[in-house]
């Protein structure tokens, strides 16, 4: 991990970021202080899938449900 003072991090940021990239973490202090960690993504999935919830009802699926409903109408 690297540690670095704010001001340092301001001046170099992207070099900052490639590091991450590349998987290494970042520290970044103020007077003295941790103030911010940037660590690398988790790469096995994607950030918006890992908190998605898949939602299953059990039954007859919504569009056999809908042709089951246009066929009796007729």
């Amino acid at each position: 991990m690297v540690t670095v003072n704010f001001t340092a991090f301001r001046q170099k940021a992207k070099a900052y970021f490639e590091a991450v990239e590349r998987g290494e973490a970042v520290c970044i202090q103020r007077r003295g202080k941790i103030i911010a960690k940037i660590v690398p993504v988790d790469k096995k999935e994607p950030a918006w899938k890992a908190k998605a919830l898949r939602l299953k009802i059990p039954g007859l699926s919504l569009s056999q449900t809908i042709l089951e409903e246009r066929q009796e109408s007729l």
